[in-house]
């Protein structure tokens, strides 16, 4: 998994997870200083243009800088999260593209810039499709939110290297009560409305806060503050005041923050309701309609795509039941999931063993990339558990792009909390996509794209990123791993997982499905354990439309790499179809079509 960005929720929090995962355009919040004007003068050349926009989002979001190993003088503070600076970031976005249109000729541009005029103007088109629905989205979940996700950034993007640093990292554990106080007054605010996520979403949020609290200068935040500190070279005396005034930060501003969110989360259980889908909203409908359009940069239908899952589950319960064969089992397919999911065989005992046989994994794949990739990724890549104060409510294993400086490696999250919902059959399949040669290498290879405005080396598109995370789960098997029939099992679980998404995420939002009819829907027709399915499902629920994009996606790219075989025979070189989909960086379904076949042609001159 790689995280989801929804419009319209909390802006700290999807600001953090859009830059802790992969897959989907990153949002980003404006400050109310930089708000004077959203107008661009026109450009000299369409590049001059994408700059500037970048430069002035950057100017607006110090968390954006933050993720890009920027540190300059607004390292101290949050982005403004209230509905104003949303509103001036779709200005921005949309004046921007007005501009672009006005003063360019897409048909007199050379390809790399028509490519990105298409790209930029196809990303406001999206963005305002979606953003009559922003106060939809929930701004606190079991997924999302600045209960979990500031902390998270704290540990893991901010930087300390220096005394000023350090200063810069309590102004934030200060700040963290501006932050929170906008958020909760938000949430309140469309809880009257009747926006509030199902009532089993209101204990994962509050156990997040009381994880938190309960820790007390014990807590994740302040503990990473004292061991980044204590690995400067500062004299004793000012090591000590600065942990310090991170402990008052915490205990006068953070903790009563943190503490009024808590009697708000406690006030919106008690009122919210127990339907799940976004079909209960005023304009629900054409809500989602937005959401599938977006994520899977298609046209499809909420029916369409519930039946493509519904032929790609059938499919793949057959090569299920071949592997059911090949390793003697008697009995149905479901008797074989219920195997799978209970035999103790088929899961660790330690985390200790579970990273150590994932770093394995993908230290073999690594070896193996220069056959199968003429572009390899560059940055570094580590493994690391979910931490402890959020584990009970993330997903099961997400991905962090690397810093464009160097200055961050990629990072593969597993989420070890429960062992039992992390099956040794699914480790190789799930360190590919998330790993190599999935996520990691894409987004290194995408990092490092200099010569392609900003905001297509660091934006995303849901599809094509989560559609080749899906697609380098199979591209594994062609690179001749999954040598164990279990784990080729495990592979055809994951992708049945994400056919599976297409049916359950359009039941819940479109069909009316409960919670529980879609906890049934997986519990009869995959492998996967309680708890895997009991969370996913809730995911679905609170990210309406997001996990329809893998599948989606993944389609389209062994469609256009059968289609490349086919009319190339002999010719086909697989590492020049995978430089075809990546080197362009992520674009939307159509424009990934017209890539591969412009790289047909060149490959049949």
């Amino acid at each position: 998994m790689t995280g989801i960005a929804r419009f319209g929720g909390a802006a700290l929090g999807a600001l953090v997870l859009a830059a802790c995962s992969a897959g989907y355009e990153e949002p980003r919040t404006t400050r109310a200083e930089n708000s004077e004007t959203v107008a661009l003068n026109p450009a000299s050349d369409i590049d001059t243009l994408f700059e500037t926009y970048d430069e002035r989002q950057l100017a607006m979001s110090p968390i954006s800088k933050s993720y890009r190993g920027i540190r300059d003088s607004d390292y101290d503070e949050w982005d403004d999260v209230s509905d104003a600076a949303a509103i001036r970031e779709q200005e921005l976005l949309q004046s921007t593209a007005a501009t672009m249109r006005a003063n360019f000729d897409v048909a007199e541009l050379d390809a790399e810039d028509a490519l990105s005029y298409r790209l930029f103007d196809a990303m406001a088109e999206r963005s305002a499709a979606r953003f009559p629905y922003r106060h939809y989205g929930y701004i606190f979940d079991q997924m999302n939110g600045a209960q979990s996700q500031g902390p998270a950034f704290l540990i893991n993007i901010h930087r300390v290297s220096s005394a000023n640093d350090a200063r810069a990292y309590v102004s934030r554990i200060e700040g963290v009560a501006g932050v929170l106080d906008s958020l909760t007054a938000q949430s309140k605010e469309r809880a009257a409305k009747g926006v509030m996520p199902p009532k089993w979403v209101y204990p994962y949020v509050i156990s997040d806060i009381e994880n938190l609290l309960g820790a007390g200068l014990e807590n994740a935040v302040l503990k990473d503050f004292a061991g980044k500190v204590d690995a400067l070279e500062l004299p004793e005396n000012e090591r000590a005041r600065l942990v310090s005034s991170a402990q008052l930060a915490w205990e006068q501003s953070a903790a009563p923050a943190y503490r009024r969110l808590l009697a708000e989360m406690q006030r919106q259980q008690a009122i919210a309701g127990t339907d799940d889908g976004v079909w209960r909203f005023p304009e629900g409908a054409a809500y989602y309609r937005a959401l599938l359009a977006n994520y899977t940069t298609t046209d499809l239908t909420a029916d369409e795509i519930h039946d493509i899952g519904l032929r790609e589950v059938a499919r793949i319960h057959g090569e299920m039941r071949a592997i059911m064969a090949q390793v003697g089992f008697e009995g149905t397919l479901q008797e074989f999931f219920e195997h799978t999911r209970t035999g103790e065989q088929f899961f660790y005992d330690t985390r200790e063993a579970y990273i150590a046989d994932a770093e394995t994994v993908l230290d073999r794949m690594e070896a193996k990339l220069p056959q199968f990739f003429a572009t390899l990724p560059t940055d570094p890549l580590v493994i690391k558990p979910v931490e402890a104060f959020r584990e009970k409510s993330a997903g099961k294993a997400f991905y962090q792009r690397p810093a464009p400086d160097g200055s961050r490696p990629g990072t593969y999250y597993v989420n070890l909390y429960n062992l039992k919902d992390m099956s040794k059959n699914e480790l190789e399949a799930l360190a590919y996509h998330e790993g190599l040669p999935g996520h990691h290498l894409q987004l290194s290879i995408q990092t490092q794209l200099g010569d392609v405005p900003p905001f297509r080396r660091f934006g995303g598109v849901t599809a094509y990123t989560e559609g080749w995370g899906l697609y380098s789960e199979e591209l594994g098997k062609d690179m001749g791993f999954y040598t164990d029939p279990y784990s080729d099992f495990g592979r055809l679980g994951m992708e049945l997982w994400r056919a599976c998404r297409l049916v359950v995420d359009t039941g819940i939002h479109h069909k009316r499905w409960s919670r529980e009819e879609a906890i049934a829907y997986l519990t009869e027709n995959t492998p996967n354990p309680d708890g895997d399915i009991r969370k996913a499902i809730e995911r679905y629920i609170v990210y309406p439309g997001q996990a329809t994009a893998y599948m989606i996606g993944k389609l389209k790219i062994m469609e256009l790499r059968e289609r490349a075989r086919a009319e190339l025979g002999e010719d086909f070189d697989i590492r020049g179809f995978h430089d075809a989909v990546l080197t362009s960086g992520p674009v939307p379904l159509s424009i990934l079509e017209e890539n591969v076949e412009a790289w047909i042609a060149s490959e049949k001159g």
